[in-house]
């Protein structure tokens, strides 16, 4: 047994012992989908690390007093994010007219709700895992502080949880505002980061340089 795998039957059995709702309880039995159980083996665990604030099927009430169910929601300390998988048809127009309706009503209703939604194709979840594992991270960087190597000085930490909650690579320019920096302090924090391999260059020449992570391992 693998390690995602011994952590994954705790997780999932731990949800289902605590549960105390007999429709999240029975859909949880049921066990959850291919695509979902894929993302969490290939991207969230190997990107993450853990399954730590992750709750499977939850449950949550929609404007005609009926029920709804996430796919995974990432709720820590309080905060409401939604991972939705998307099944392997890539168009809109593959889908049936109601179920496209009712995935747009979905995603409007936990928007206006404060949730902050993630949805995953599960094509890329096969095709652009290194893609999805860097959104992962930035999604949970919008939540959590992680933990930042200590022999990094108060701006270096700060540009890596810039860049983590940063789904697009940024410029030096976007890093000194945030920063409240000059360009040219902000250029030397980038450079030492980069040859600490904390960053990497994603496009372009000397004066005009992304940043970004590193792709996570595959």
């Amino acid at each position: 047994m693998s390690l995602f795998d011994e952590v994954y039957e705790q997780w999932l059995a731990k949800q289902i012992s605590e549960e105390t709702n007999a429709r999240r309880k029975e859909r949880l039995r049921k066990g959850l989908s291919y695509g979902t159980v894929a993302y969490l083996r290939e991207i969230w665990f190997p990107a993450v690390g853990n399954l730590d604030h992750l709750y499977a099927e939850y449950e949550i009430r929609d404007w005609g007093n009926g029920y709804r169910y996430l796919d995974l929601a990432y709720m820590p300390n309080g905060a409401r994010g939604c991972v939705e998988i998307q099944d392997y048809r890539t168009h809109a127009r593959d889908i049936e007219s109601g179920r496209f309706k009712d995935l747009c009503m979905k995603q409007a209703l936990l928007g206006l709700d404060d949730w902050l939604i993630l949805p995953v194709a599960y094509l890329s979840i096969r095709e652009d895992p290194g893609v999805c594992k860097q959104l992962t991270l930035a999604f949970v960087g919008k939540f959590l502080s992680m933990e930042i190597a200590p022999e990094l000085n108060w701006a270096e930490a700060e540009t890596i949880r810039f860049a983590r909650r940063t789904v697009l690579p940024f410029t030096p320019r976007e890093l000194s505002a945030h920063l409240r920096l000059t360009e040219r302090q902000t250029r030397h924090i980038l450079h030492r980061l980069t040859e600490k391999k904390r960053l990497v260059v994603a496009n372009g020449k000397t004066r005009y340089r992304t940043y970004k992570l590193p792709d996570p391992p595959r």
